[in-house]
């Protein structure tokens, strides 16, 4: 089969398109031919080792300490089942899914084999294999930290970094669980964050936000480009008493094949769409 491969740590040109083994499944796996897959931030950070001081060594560790040990990038997939194993009993050949494979990776091939038991789901039919393959990052992500801050119907909810994958997600789930959703965002982007039915847009290089005189009951650093720490004492006049403040570059989130299945079941009623840059 035919995959982007990379051999070493860098910039773009480090991938390189080769012939590669087919893989088989497992007992308890199912062979994906894949037909969508997505290039996120995540990718690139873990191609380059652009990542957070904190996460360099162990990210080093868990890939490889000086060439990376999985040599397919590529965390999000939409495809169809070839091939079951023998003791796979939910999904058959011929259904049509889409996944997040983690630090798996993988995704960046003609095919790949992931447990059935994995953060694996049957495709929406209403859904291209595209939109379906740019679900799960953001959505997983969003629905973590969303859900860590209990969010409640007529909260007030600020996404910091509201245009991208996981910032996207946050705003359509935010306002899924009944809270008033502000999003941040550069000048270009403001039309289509306002287009995701944010109540209210600010752009960030012509207004601070914590300079408005408004208190929200959670703000989500949904991109962590900023030092945590430091946005976190900036927010700290924008939140009210018992407000939450959260990013995604603080720890890492535990994800659950349940949430998958419930970003499904939104996609499904029209609650979520996926946005692709």
């Amino acid at each position: 089969m035919k995959a982007i491969v990379y051999t070493q740590y860098g910039p773009p040109d480090v991938l390189q398109l080769k012939e590669v083994e087919k893989p088989t499944p497992r007992d308890h796996e199912v062979l994906i031919r894949i037909y969508a897959t997505t290039v996120t931030t995540a990718d690139c950070e873990l191609r380059s080792l652009h990542l957070p001081i904190w996460l360099r060594l162990p990210i080093r560790l868990y890939l490889g300490l000086i060439r990376p040990r999985n040599i397919i990038l590529g965390q999000e997939l939409a495809g169809e089942i070839e091939a079951v194993g023998s003791r796979v009993t939910r999904l058959r050949k011929g259904d049509q899914v889409f996944a997040w494979t983690g630090l798996r990776l993988g995704a960046y091939a003609q095919y790949t084999c992931l447990p059935e038991k994995g953060m694996l789901a049957i495709k929406p039919a209403t859904m291209t294999y595209e939109a379906a393959a740019a679900v799960p990052l953001g959505g997983l992500n969003a629905l973590h930290f969303l859900r860590k801050s209990q969010i409640q119907s007529g909260q007030k909810v600020l996404i910091y970094g509201a245009s991208g994958a996981v910032g996207t997600a946050a705003i359509q789930l935010a306002r899924h669980f009944g809270a008033e959703v502000t999003g941040v965002c550069s000048t270009t982007n403001v039309a289509f964050v306002k287009s995701l039915e944010a109540d209210t847009v600010i752009d960030y290089t012509k207004e601070d936000f914590t300079n408005r005189g408004e208190r929200y009951d959670c703000i989500f650093d949904a991109v962590g480009k900023r030092k945590s720490s430091k946005l976190k004492v900036q927010c700290k006049t924008a939140l009210t008493p018992n407000g939450n403040y959260l990013s995604v570059d603080v720890g890492s989130p535990k994800l659950q094949s349940e949430d998958l299945l419930f970003l499904t079941e939104l996609v499904e009623a029209g609650k979520i769409k996926p946005v692709i840059d």
